[in-house]
């Protein structure tokens, strides 16, 4: 590996190019069930070009830091949004698009209680809890024919924990 990234706090302006940071901080948009329950409404831009939304559930296994890429994908047809179902961090890749070619990696550190929507097309590493398993709700797009694009580095690409670390 010749290349590292060093990850940095995921935060909503830094992650704008590529998606929605999904989280349930200050005032609820409205609140709802008599009082009793603060609605954080709408909160990813979901797109896709046919088929449906469908829900899964996805349990990843850990990876921890220092680690590697050597592997991202892309959904040209759909986002796709990953939402944590235990108290957990995980790892977030991103890239930038050449002509089919991913370039200009990012990595960012969720923390615990934050999810994430990829906007439709955009490059990005595989689901990586941290420190433990992780159970994911993914949002995306059900519908016939493929939509997933890989990309294979020939040198892996190393990630290592940044000084500025999720709290």
């Amino acid at each position: 590996m010749t290349e590292t990234l060093t990850t940095s706090a995921l935060t909503a302006d830094r992650f704008a190019p590529y998606g929605d940071v999904l989280e349930a901080v200050g005032e609820p948009t409205k609140w709802i069930n008599q009082g009793m329950c603060g609605r954080h409404h709408d909160l990813a831009k979901m797109d896709f070009s046919d088929g449906k939304a469908g829900i899964s559930f996805f349990n990843a296994q850990p990876r921890p830091l220092p680690g590697k890429v050597d592997l991202v994908e892309r959904h040209p047809d759909g986002s796709q949004a990953f939402i944590p179902l235990l108290q957990t961090s995980f790892l977030v890749v991103v890239a930038d698009d050449d002509n089919g070619t991913p370039v200009n990696l990012q990595a960012f550190l969720t923390k615990p209680g934050q999810g994430i929507n990829l906007y439709r097309n955009v490059w990005h590493g595989v689901l990586s809890p941290l420190e433990a398993p992780g159970l994911f709700a993914v949002i995306d797009r059900i519908g016939d024919g493929p939509n997933l694009e890989e990309f294979w580095f020939e040198t892996p690409i190393g990630v290592e924990a940044g000084e500025e670390k999720s709290t």
